[in-house]
């Protein structure tokens, strides 16, 4: 036992200080982490996600162009695809296979969405599904309401800590360990890349009215703020509006217009009832931007095994209930009865 005591007062200080040098190394001091307990919002560790919000404040100053406009859209859609078809569907739930190099680079771009590192996303979401909508579930609009789904949950000190034992299979890449830990390393270069990228425009081609500083604003932060809370929506709004096709024991639900803003997310209660699939969209009529796009990566060869929906899961069958109906269907279309039958008497 030491004989060195430690007042409130020190331990307060010593999280704060914690608070501040995950800003730059998200496992700092992991062993001291908070993760029982009741969830207590932590102020400190949360300034640089309040930060990326008050900058698109900057719009007042730096003003708009059409060809910032136009870059923080394609911008948004290009890193929800990392998203939602890399740190979703692939570090998540393995629904693919690709090699390890295509891995690494779409861990970088998802790491520009500045969510976290795909261990730390991906081992939150695999718990989420085990607990879905129950009091163990970290970001249920059920059991925490709107806010605490919607962007509560991961500022509080129970859920900052990553959830490695749910995510050991690609916790053993260093790369993946490097990005995770320093997960703020690649949203500043995105940022210094993106005020670079507006300088480059204002000085070769004036003509198109941007600049560095408004290609930051726009590029990165409005566009960044604007990814956060199309991807927040699948964890809040998804399980509150829309409809369910499948009994799934949880609020998981299909919504059309959440599929639109998130390239393929809202289909939830499909993709709760089958999540081994790479498509979410289980028929041709719900869109699913993500779905094709990762098929287009198949055809290049950067990704395979891409699974798709048996048919008795789109169904809502068993597989057994389904084999059943194949085998007999052909024997009915080959034994026609004869309309006569029908007069036969019972």
């Amino acid at each position: 036992m030491s004989d060195v005591s430690t007042t409130p007062s020190q331990t307060t200080s010593r999280e704060s200080w914690y608070s501040f040098i995950r800003w730059f190394d998200s496992w700092a001091g992991l062993e001291n982490m908070k993760i029982e307990g009741p969830p207590k919002f932590d102020f400190i560790r949360s300034i640089p996600f309040i930060a990326v919000h008050l900058m698109c404040f900057g719009v007042y100053w730096v003003g708009w162009s059409w060809t910032a406009v136009t870059v923080a859209v394609a911008f948004y859609f290009i890193r929800m695809f990392a998203i939602t078809g890399w740190y979703h569907r692939y570090f998540s739930h393995r629904t693919f296979k690709t090699s390890r190099g295509v891995q690494l680079a779409f861990a970088i771009l998802g790491g520009m969405c500045v969510q976290r590192g795909p261990l730390w996303w991906a081992g939150h979401h695999r718990h989420h599904h085990i607990a879905s909508d129950t009091p163990d579930d970290v970001h249920s609009p059920r059991q925490g309401g709107f806010i605490w789904s919607h962007m509560g949950w991961f500022t509080s000190q129970t859920h900052y800590a990553p959830r490695f034992k749910s995510i050991m299979d690609f916790y053993k890449f260093p790369e993946l360990r490097f990005l995770d830990r320093f997960d703020v390393l690649i949203p500043i270069l995105t940022g210094f890349a993106m005020f670079g990228f507006g300088s480059l425009l204002e000085l070769c081609a004036p003509e198109l009215g941007t600049n560095g500083p408004q290609m930051l604003i726009w590029g990165f932060f409005i566009s960044t703020v604007a990814l956060a809370h199309g991807t927040f929506t699948i964890n809040s709004l998804s399980h509150v509006y829309g409809s369910q096709r499948y009994e799934t024991g949880d609020d998981s639900r299909n919504n059309f217009i959440l599929a639109l803003i998130t390239m393929g997310e809202g289909w939830h209660n499909n993709h709760h009832y089958y999540p081994a699939s790479t498509r979410q969209g289980f028929y041709w009529w719900e869109i699913d931007v993500t779905y094709y796009c990762l098929k287009v990566l198949e055809y290049l060869g950067l990704i395979w095994d891409v699974r798709g929906v048996p048919e008795h899961v789109r169904e809502g069958k068993t597989k057994q209930e389904s084999d059943r109906v194949t085998i007999k269907r052909p024997i009915d279309m080959s034994i026609p009865v004869p309309t006569q039958a029908e007069n036969i008497p019972a």
